[in-house]
């Protein structure tokens, strides 16, 4: 059921050092690239990145909270081109989740570091420092790189009554 895997995800930031098969990878993209889309216009584009130097650089793009990407055999980088869709950012949220859940049923972990809007220091954006690195088009906006691999750690899942059910209104 759908609730379980929901139950499953949860953000693993440290992985082992196995390679994750090429089929694997294979339905991480076509499971990306069936994320709805607003009037499918489809903004986002993905870099694949399992290049060992690439992925340390990208760690660096931002070292508070992305630091463990040098650690995952994976980064799936989502950019959004702002001039196809004015809501560009939330159709890349929606593929980010998508990659997520994809990732926890193929029984690998993942985690979401966020670039848009966030600083590798104090003079540089992380989302420059992710465009100079992998050479990316100056139009397209870097959203999040999803960290990817075999999980090294387990969490479990959030107990059912720490859910923030306060939250929601019902209007019957």
């Amino acid at each position: 059921m759908f609730l379980e895997l929901l139950k499953k995800r949860r953000s693993i930031r440290r992985y082992k050092e196995k390679p994750i098969e090429k089929e694997k990878i294979d339905i991480l993209v076509e499971a990306a690239l069936r994320s709805p889309s607003s009037r499918s216009l489809n903004p986002w584009k993905f870099v694949v990145v399992t290049d060992r130097a690439l992925l340390e650089e990208l760690a660096t793009s931002k070292p508070h909270g992305g630091s463990f990407i040098k650690n995952a055999p994976l980064a799936i980088v989502v950019c959004g081109d702002p001039e196809k869709s004015d809501v560009w950012v939330e159709d890349c949220s929606i593929a980010s989740i998508i990659l997520h859940l994809q990732a926890t049923d193929l029984g690998l972990g993942s985690c979401w570091i966020q670039i848009r809007k966030r600083n590798r220091d104090e003079g540089q954006a992380a989302e420059d420092h992710v465009k100079e690195i992998l050479g990316l088009d100056n139009r397209l906006m870097v959203e999040a790189i999803i960290a990817i691999g075999y999980a090294q750690e387990e969490k479990e899942e959030h107990a059912y009554d720490s859910l923030p059910f306060d939250k929601v209104k019902f209007c019957q």
